[in-house]
């Protein structure tokens, strides 16, 4: 890959692969760093990446320094600390619907975050989101499948929420 592709690449795929790393990790912070090292690791390896292929490397990247991230933090957290995060408190008078959301997805497995975030959100179709995550096209539709049942299982029906 020519440094004129490299820019090219960054160019089209920053807004949706910070969208995308947002959603994963839930911090602004936490994305930034996740498309930056994704930016670094494709520049360090740019003779041997395909110009075509680049966009799939940089979300699957994303998705692995994702994971990586989120079992440094799972082993690090306190086990009081989840069960204190989830209680409810009578006080809470509004109840804001991407904060539930927000709580359902990470209850998901890395894998079926990914797969709903792509599809749902990002408007990805199965066979990009296959290559992407390194699944085939009906891995995926299986992993989304089982993450909205989940999903809906987590949240119910949305009237009940409001």
């Amino acid at each position: 890959m020519k440094r004129s592709e490299y820019n090219q690449l960054v160019t089209q795929c920053s807004d949706g692969l910070y969208r995308y790393a947002l959603k994963l990790t839930g911090s602004e912070q936490h994305a930034q760093d996740l498309v930056q090292d994704a930016y670094e690791k494709i520049w360090l390896k740019k003779s041997e990446i395909n110009f075509e292929k680049g966009k799939s490397y940089l979300f699957r990247t994303v998705h692995n320094l994702y994971i990586d991230f989120y079992r440094r933090t799972k082993i690090i957290r306190f086990e009081g600390e989840d069960k204190a995060k989830n209680e409810v408190t009578s006080n809470t008078l509004t109840i804001d619907l991407n904060e539930i959301l927000e709580n359902a997805l990470n209850q998901l497995n890395e894998i079926q975050k990914s797969a709903v975030l792509l599809r749902d959100f990002e408007g990805y179709n199965y066979t990009e989101i296959g290559e992407l995550l390194n699944l085939s096209e009906s891995q995926v539709k299986v992993n989304i499948f089982r993450a909205r049942k989940k999903l809906q299982e987590i949240i119910g029906k949305i009237e009940t929420v409001l």
